[in-house]
């Protein structure tokens, strides 16, 4: 029997939410294939210990590793960002864009004044956990950071189509993302940059901790999942490595369960 060669990247990789979860984990399996790593993430002195580590990890790894602890939401940053990247990665070279961005509010739509979204909240939510992609696509292909064979991937949920307490906003924010990567993937096809969500099962991770109701998620998923177990993050880094194969290239504009079976079980 032949054993199937491990996959190896050459170029960058933009890792989205680079300190914990999908993010974390995605950096650390594109570096191991051969990517260096732009991480961006949000952090106080509390969590930035875990993406300090996440970085040294990559270096120690014979890696690149160039984290920045800035809010990927804000323009002027992103901006910054960006210049850096033309810096340092160089035309052409930026082989994955992950977006891997998890700040959103968790209230009900209808409730007590207090408790109840507000505008605002909507509004932070859906542009940070979706308008985002759009524009760090812009960001990347409009500097000619990313060319031909280039993999936009973005982390979406179940619960893009579907009702749970307190999630409102981040559903709609979840659907906005899934739309967007349909159009992104229309618009960059002629350019052979290809644009999937992946939406993974439950999975523990900080930011799904804060899901209200989220240990109820979490046995629910066990219960269903046909494979027994939950999702990890490994799980979904190593989706990505293999979408960021040269092979992938007619692979795009869909939303990928990455979930071992569990979306399938009533």
């Amino acid at each position: 029997m032949t054993v199937p060669s491990p996959i190896v990247l050459e170029g960058w990789a933009l890792v989205l939410g680079s300190s914990s979860g999908f993010g974390a984990a995605t950096a650390l399996a594109l570096a191991r294939a051969g990517l260096d790593v732009v991480g961006v993430h949000l952090d106080r002195r509390i969590t930035l210990p875990e993406a300090e580590r996440v970085a040294d990890t990559i270096r120690a790894s014979g890696r690149e590793a160039r984290f920045f602890n800035v809010n990927a939401a804000d323009p002027a940053r992103r901006g910054e960002v960006a210049a850096e990247m033309e810096r340092r990665v160089g035309a052409g070279r930026l082989r994955v864009l992950l977006h891997s961005l998890a700040f959103g509010t968790l209230r009900p739509f209808v409730a007590e004044a207090k408790e109840a979204v507000t505008a605002a909240q909507m509004a932070m939510t859906v542009d940070v956990m979706a308008h985002t992609l759009v524009h760090w696509t812009q960001e990347v292909v409009g500097r000619g950071l990313m060319g031909r064979g280039g993999r936009i991937l973005a982390m979406t949920s179940s619960g893009g189509t579907r009702a749970l307490p307190a999630y409102g906003a981040v559903s709609a924010a979840k659907a906005a993302l899934e739309a967007h990567v349909r159009q992104l993937a229309m618009e960059l096809a002629p350019r052979g940059i290809t644009v999937n969500a992946i939406r993974a099962g439950v999975t523990d991770t900080p930011a799904a901790r804060k899901i209200p109701g989220y240990d109820a998620l979490v046995e629910s998923a066990r219960r269903r999942n046909p494979s027994g177990r939950l999702t990890t993050p490994e799980d979904v880094a190593r989706a990505v490595v293999v979408l960021a194969h040269p092979d992938t290239a007619w692979l795009t504009g869909n939303v990928i369960g990455v979930d071992g079976g569990e979306d399938i079980v009533g």
